[in-house]
């Protein structure tokens, strides 16, 4: 019982995320409405050793397996397999997904919210 009381203010946190963000607008273009400089954040990706776990076409010896390939990332319906992806919960799982998704496999790694946004506009253009 009491797993459940420390669960439940995570699950209505997660939910209330996917609720807010659900309705970003996407245009052929990229998306709408977010600011974010995706070549800052291909050079971030690098810097931050992103392709140490992720595979990450357009950026050289990005060729990890410890996470989830990042291809075609932008299409994809969910982030870890549980939260809406829109860009504005994408760059909230970047900056602190322990926050997010307690336990999960991805280490919060101490990067700044304009640099999740810079990293969120480039993963974007992964279509």
């Amino acid at each position: 019982m009491a797993s459940y009381a420390l669960l439940a203010p995570r699950l209505l946190l997660l939910l209330g995320l996917g609720a807010t963000f659900a309705c970003g607008i996407h245009s052929a273009f990229g998306v709408e409405n977010f600011n974010g400089n995706s070549r800052r954040g291909a050079d971030l990706v690098k810097r931050y050793g992103c392709g140490g776990c992720h595979e990450i076409p357009g950026i050289a010896n990005a060729d990890g397996n410890v996470g989830p390939s990042l291809r075609r990332i932008a299409t994809r319906t969910y982030i870890a397999g549980f939260i809406q992806n829109s860009p504005d919960n994408m760059t909230f799982w970047i900056e602190d997904p322990q926050k997010l998704l307690p336990g999960n496999a991805m280490p919060s790694s101490g990067i700044s919210q304009d640099d999740a946004r810079d990293i969120t506009a480039f993963l974007y253009t992964l279509k």
